[in-house]
C-alpha cells in the first residue's frame, strides 16, 4: 500500500521505498496457499516491524520536510502500518483499530481534493481499509470493550489528536488556497460578481464545501446535531468573507464601480446567509415536532410545547419578510429575482398556515373551543391559498406540497374534533351547573345572613 502522492527528491524517495519493501516481503509470507507456518510468521512479523520503524521514520522527515499535505499523508501511511502490524499480532484491537481509522479519515479528506486520478487513488485506500476496521471492531465486541471507548477520530481529545485535526486543516486550508486562484467572480440568482480578494475566496470556499456536506446526497443521514454545528461553521464562514468585504469598502476609495460589485457582492452573501438561517430554523422545527407527542418523565427529554412551535414559526416569518426586502431591493432585477421573491411569498405563507395550526393546538389545550376552532379553519384557508400559489409558481417544491397537503388535512380533522368538543362540553354545561349547585353548603352563620 503505496503513499498515494509520488514524493520527488534524493532524501525522500529512497527512504519512501524501504517500508514499501519490508511490507511486501511481509505480504508474500502472508497470501502463501497454505499460510505462512510458525517460523515464516515470525519472518512476516518481523518484516512488518521493519516496515512500520521506516514508514515512523519517513512520517518524521516528511513533517520536517515535506509540505502538509505530504506530511499529512506519510502520517497516514505510518499509521496504517501500525495497525497492519497489531492486525497480524492478533493483539491490542483497540490500537488497529484507532490507527486504521486515522488513515482511513486522512484519504477520505485528501479524496476531496487534487485531479481525479488522486481522488480514485485514495477512494481505493478507504475501501481497502474498510475490512479491516469491520474486522477489528468484531474483535473488540468479542473482548467486551465498553463501547465508550469505541469515539470516532474526529471527536476525540487529546494532544495527539489536536496535532492531526491541525495538520488536517493546514491541508484543507492548502487546497482551498489553491482553488481560491481559480475563483474569481461569484454567481447568485443570474449575477456574477468578481471577488479580487483571496480571504474573501477562500472563505466562501470553505462555506461552500460545507454546504456540500450539509445539501449533497447523504445530507439525510447526517445526525441533526452534526447539521446544526455544520451551519454553524458555514454562518462564520460567510460572515469572515463578509468582514473582508467591508474592508474592502472602506479601502475603496471613489471607484464606484468597484464599489457597486462590492456591495452587489455583500447583498448576494447576505441573501445566502438567509437562506441558511430559514433552512437552520427549518430544521429547529423539525427537531421540535419530533419531540411534540413525547411523554414527559423524568429521564426523557421534555416534550416540545405548540406555543415552541409558534415562536419558531415567527421566526421564519422574519427570516422570510427579510430575505424577501433584500432580493427585491435593486432597480434592474433578474428574471431569477423575481421567481426567488414568488418562492419567498409561497414559504411565507406556508409558514403563517403552520404558524396558525400551532396557535390552535395552544388554545385548545388551555379548552377554549371557539377560539381553536377558528384557527384551525384560517390554518386551513391559509394552506389551500399557499397550495394554489405553488401550482402556479414556476418551481415545483414536491416536499412542501407535501407537508401542505397534509396540514390542510390536519386542520380539517383538527377543527371537526374542536366543533364534537364544543358541543358535547355545551350539552354537559346545564348538567355540570346543577352538580356545582347541589354540592354548595352554608354555615349557619350564612343561613342567619339569608334570612335577614
Amino acid at each position: 500500500m503505496a503513499v498515494v502522492n509520488t514524493l520527488e527528491g534524493p532524501s525522500l524517495s529512497p527512504l519512501s521505498l524501504k517500508p514499501e519493501r519490508a511490507w511486501s516481503h511481509a505480504m508474500e509470507k502472508r497470501q502463501l496457499p497454505d499460510g505462512p507456518n510458525a517460523r515464516q510468521r515470525i519472518y512476516l512479523i518481523g518484516r512488518l516491524r521493519k516496515a512500520v520503524k521506516w514508514a515512523t521514520l519517513f512520517s518524521q522527515l516528511c513533517a520536517s520536510k515535506g509540505d502538509s499535505r505530504t506530511s499529512l499523508e506519510a502520517e497516514a501511511y505510518a499509521s496504517y502500518m501500525k495497525g497492519t502490524l497489531l492486525f497480524e499480532q492478533d493483539k491490542n484491537w483497540e490500537a488497529a483499530l484507532m490507527n486504521f481509522k486515522s488513515a482511513r479519515a486522512v484519504y477520505e479528506q485528501l479524496g476531496k481534493y487534487g485531479d481525479l486520478e488522486n481522488q480514485v487513488l485514495c477512494r481505493e485506500r478507504v475501501e481497502e481499509l474498510e475490512p479491516s476496521i469491520r474486522y477489528c471492531l468484531h474483535k473488540i465486541g468479542e473482548s467486551n470493550l465498553p463501547a465508550s471507548e469505541l469515539l470516532q477520530i474526529g471527536e476525540m481529545e487529546g494532544p495527539a489528536m489536536d496535532l492531526f485535526k491541525a495538520k488536517l486543516e493546514a491541508v484543507m486550508a492548502e487546497a482551498r488556497t489553491q482553488q481560491a486562484a481559480s475563483m474569481t467572480q461569484f454567481y447568485w440568482l443570474g449575477h456574477r460578481f468578481p471577488i479580487s480578494n483571496a480571504k474573501t475566496r477562500i472563505s466562501i470556499l470553505k462555506a461552500q464545501e460545507l454546504e456540500k456536506d450539509l445539501l449533497g446526497t447523504t445530507a439525510d443521514s447526517v445526525p441533526a446535531e452534526k447539521r446544526l454545528v455544520l451551519f454553524d461553521k458555514i454562518f462564520a464562514a460567510y460572515h469572515e468573507a463578509r468582514s473582508c468585504i467591508r474592508n474592502d469598502l472602506v479601502t475603496a476609495g471613489s471607484a464606484e464601480n468597484v464599489k457597486d460589485d462590492l456591495n452587489g457582492l455583500d447583498k448576494a452573501i447576505s441573501a445566502v446567509l438567509g437562506q441558511r438561517t430559514i433552512e437552520r430554523n427549518q430544521l429547529l422545527v423539525s427537531i421540535a415536532k419530533s419531540k411534540l407527542t413525547k411523554h414527559r418523565d423524568e429521564k426523557s427529554e421534555k416534550s416540545t410545547r405548540p406555543e415552541e412551535l409558534v415562536r419558531l414559526y415567527d421566526l421564519l416569518l422574519q427570516n422570510t419578510a427579510d430575505l424577501s426586502d433584500l432580493v427585491s431591493s435593486g432597480r434592474d432585477r433578474k428574471p431569477e429575482e423575481m421567481a426567488f421573491a414568488e418562492e419567498c411569498a409561497v414559504k411565507s405563507l406556508a409558514f403563517r398556515a403552520q404558524r396558525c395550526f400551532y396557535l390552535a393546538k395552544s388554545y385548545s389545550n388551555a379548552g377554549k373551543r371557539v377560539e381553536a376552532y377558528a384557527l384551525y379553519s384560517r390554518a386551513c384557508s391559509l394552506a389551500d391559498d399557499a397550495l394554489q400559489k405553488l401550482q402556479n409558481a414556476a418551481t415545483d417544491d414536491q416536499l412542501l406540497t407535501k407537508e401542505l397537503k397534509i396540514l390542510h388535512e390536519d386542520c380539517r380533522s383538527n377543527s371537526c374534533i374542536e366543533h364534537a368538543r364544543g358541543i358535547i362540553e355545551e350539552q354537559k354545561a346545564p348538567e355540570n351547573l346543577s352538580q356545582k349547585i347541589s354540592t354548595i353548603s352554608l354555615s349557619e352563620a350564612e343561613k342567619k345572613f339569608c334570612l335577614l
